[in-house]
């Protein structure tokens, strides 16, 4: 199949996914792991929450070697606090060993079928196992601004396997100023996934967050919020 049909029907395939605004973004990270990111919108001083790290940071150091600013990084899983804990971090790189959800509490994780895959997830999929589970902590957006005393997030990146329909609206009703978020969708994982993704948009939009860019896959998507937009 030609390239120009591909796309054709990527296009097609993902048309409940279009961008609101245009923007002059830079993808950083790797090519699997990385997001678009509006960098004149980060500075030393900013504050970058990282939701789900697996075995990949080029994101974040990506991050740290351009700006120097702090990243506060979260995954319970146990292959990546195993990871983790035999990297070389930058000491900008700040991980806790729990997961995002929407309540502070001892949940079930479930790990995935694949042994060669990492990342599992608190939502039960089709990529995951019924059978092999664990018992993780998960703490709460709002517990985790408490936490660190946070007034303002620059930055926050979700990858959290599925989750990310569970507790983006927690995220948004926080109250607290956020610059830009950018986020990994797995529609794929869900028979309503695609009903999945356009609820997760409006949601965006209501709470004021536009979405400027997105990647060749149509699942890593990057939202700013239009505040930080109209004060530029």
């Amino acid at each position: 199949m030609k390239a120009s049909v591909k796309r054709l029907l990527n296009n097609l395939r993902h048309s409940h996914i279009k961008k609101d605004i245009k923007c002059n973004s830079k993808w950083f990270g790797n090519k699997y792991g990385g997001f678009y990111v509006i960098p004149t919108l980060l500075s030393k001083n900013a504050i970058v929450y990282s939701f789900g790290v697996g075995k990949d940071i080029s994101f974040d150091r990506m991050l740290i070697s351009s700006f120097k600013c702090q990243i506060f990084a979260f995954d319970p899983t146990p292959d990546s606090i195993a990871w983790c804990k035999q990297q070389n971090l930058p000491d900008q790189f700040n991980f806790f060993e729990n997961g995002l959800s929407t309540k502070s509490e001892n949940d079930t994780f479930f790990l995935p079928k694949n042994k060669n895959h990492v990342s599992g997830s608190l939502v039960e999929h089709n990529q995951l196992s019924s059978e092999n589970k664990i018992c993780v902590k998960m703490k709460s957006f709002e517990d985790i601004l408490t936490n660190f005393k946070h007034e303002k997030v620059d930055l926050i990146k979700m990858d959290i396997e599925g989750s990310e329909y569970d507790v983006a609206e927690s995220i948004l009703n926080s109250g607290i100023n956020i610059t830009q978020i950018v986020l990994e969708i797995h529609e794929r994982f869900f028979q309503n996934g695609r009903e999945k993704t356009i609820g997760l948009l409006e949601i965006f939009r209501k709470n004021g967050f536009l979405l400027h860019s997105i990647s060749s896959t149509y699942e890593d998507l990057s939202f700013v919020h239009e505040k930080a937009i109209q004060h530029k």
